[in-house]
């Protein structure tokens, strides 16, 4: 696994929605058609230049190089990782296309409050991922159980830990429950979306979101670490078999199919950014 980029722009924090758009699911070998509805971006009309980029460091996907996929072809998460270093700057990684237009990450001034708001809200996002796999309305939803990337637990820990010192826990808020919800619509209606938006979530926690975390807790929780930052045995590990099951489903796209995976990347980080924004705002 590589290094997390060695400067993360707040400046990448937002991209516009992606339209919506007809794509066909399919669900082991049978083919449907379904449609993805239209999401409106809960940012006002006066944010929406300012909200054009995800921090893009934190909502990009781990670094390492995917497994195999269709013999002579390269890998889905391939393509999906390739799309989503697009969106970095061009000091966060080579292939970045986006230019910087705020401070690194280092020169934030995060609250105790703002990161409790991020903690709620990543928690009701993480959940509601889990809970979708573990439902699986579509059967190869149920690849992507009991991974060890599951992140609901340990921020349920944290939260208490918080608790115990005095804070007050808010109950979630807009931007995370405008993404559970989302979430929650696509698992049912397109499937190829709900993927991008899984894989982003998760590997993007364990690349820059692990670097976010530590440079938060250097300057408001004095170097504590929190088990939203631990995982159970080798992550690299884990998250290659992660990218083996992507690809393994992907197998059975159609080029249409996977094109609107891809497609999804700029509102994953969107809506990604919306609860970022908690800590540095």
């Amino acid at each position: 696994m590589a290094p997390a980029p060695a400067a993360l722009s707040a400046a990448n924090a937002l991209s516009l929605l992606a339209p919506a758009r007809v794509s066909s699911g399919r669900w082991n070998n049978l083919s449907v058609s379904v449609s993805a509805r239209r999401v409106v971006s809960v940012a006002p009309p006066a944010a929406a230049t300012a909200q054009r980029r995800l921090v893009a460091a934190a909502a990009a996907t781990e670094m390492a190089p995917a497994a195999s996929g269709e013999e002579g072809s390269k890998p889905f998460v391939e393509e999906m990782r390739a799309v989503a270093m697009k969106l970095h700057t061009k000091d966060q990684a080579r292939e970045g296309e986006k230019e910087p237009q705020a401070p690194p990450v280092a020169k934030w001034e995060p609250s105790v409050e703002g990161y409790l708001r991020f903690l709620v809200d990543s928690k009701l996002v993480f959940q509601t991922l889990e809970a979708i796999v573990e439902r699986a309305a579509v059967p190869w939803y149920a690849e992507f159980r009991n991974t060890g990337l599951e992140r609901s637990e340990a921020l349920k820990n944290d939260l208490e830990w918080f608790r115990q010192q005095g804070h007050t826990i808010p109950e979630p808020s807009a931007p995370g429950t405008t993404y559970a919800s989302l979430l929650e619509e696509l698992s049912e209606e397109d499937p190829q979306a709900f993927i991008c938006h899984f894989y982003n979530v998760y590997f993007a926690h364990t690349a820059g979101g692990r670097m976010i975390g530590k440079k938060v807790s250097e300057k408001i929780l004095n170097n504590k670490e929190l088990e939203f930052y631990k995982w159970e045995g080798n992550l690299s590990q884990l998250l290659q078999n992660v990218r083996n099951k992507l690809n393994q489903v992907a197998l059975s796209w159609s080029r249409e199919e996977k094109d609107h995976c891809l497609e999804e990347t700029e509102k994953s980080f969107s809506y990604s950014g919306g609860l970022l924004r908690h800590i540095f705002t």
